[in-house]
C-alpha cells in the first residue's frame, strides 16, 4: 500500500489547511471549502463522527480525508462516508487505497475497528469521480435522493450507494 490512514491530530492543522486551499477548485463544486475548519472537526470527533486522514507513504502529505458520520450502533450498526481527495494526489489511485483501509476499519471488530455492518455513500449525480470511487470499492447503487443535502447554498440531489460487511472482500 502506498498510503496509511490515521485519525487527525492538532499538529495536522497547517498541512490540512494547505491541502484544502490547494484543492479548493477541485473539491469546491461538491463540498464546502473550509481550510479553517480543522479545529472544529477535531472538536466534533466522538461516538457519532470519526475522521480519518489518508496519508501518502512517500511524502507524508495528506491525500484525502474521510468522515465516518452518523454512526449508529445497536441493531443498525450503520454509518455514512463522506470524503475529499486533495491535489496533487487526486487521480493517482491513492484515495482508493486509503478508502479501502477506512472501510476495513469501519467493518473490523478489533479494538481499533468500529464494528459496523453497513456503510453508505451519498454522491451528487454529476460527481462522476466520486461515483466511480464508490463503485470501485464495491458499493451498490441503492437509489436517488432528491434535495438530500444543503451544500453550497442549495439543496442537492444525491445518488445513494451502500455496502454491507458480507459483501466486503477486504476483511
Amino acid at each position: 500500500m502506498r498510503v496509511t490512514i490515521r485519525e487527525p491530530r492538532p499538529a495536522d492543522a497547517a498541512a490540512y489547511a494547505e491541502a484544502v486551499i490547494r484543492s479548493a477548485e477541485h473539491i469546491g463544486r461538491w463540498n464546502p471549502v473550509d481550510p479553517d475548519g480543522f479545529h472544529e472537526l477535531l472538536r466534533q470527533q466522538g461516538l457519532g463522527l470519526r475522521t480519518f486522514l489518508i496519508i501518502d507513504g512517500e511524502s507524508g502529505g495528506i491525500v484525502g480525508k474521510c468522515n465516518v458520520a452518523n454512526i449508529a450502533r445497536g441493531r443498525f450498526r450503520n454509518a455514512t462516508l463522506g470524503y475529499d481527495s486533495y491535489l496533487p494526489h487526486a487521480g493517482t489511485g491513492r484515495m482508493s487505497e486509503g478508502m479501502r483501509l477506512v472501510v476495513d476499519r469501519c467493518f473490523a471488530d478489533t479494538r481499533e475497528g468500529l464494528g459496523l455492518h453497513r456503510l453508505e455513500i451519498n454522491v451528487q449525480p454529476e460527481n462522476e469521480r466520486s461515483i466511480a470511487l464508490a463503485k470501485r470499492l464495491g458499493f451498490r447503487h441503492e437509489g436517488f435522493s432528491p434535495r438530500f443535502l444543503f451544500l453550497n447554498d442549495a439543496w442537492r440531489d444525491h445518488e445513494r450507494f451502500a455496502l454491507t460487511v458480507e459483501d466486503w472482500p477486504g476483511l
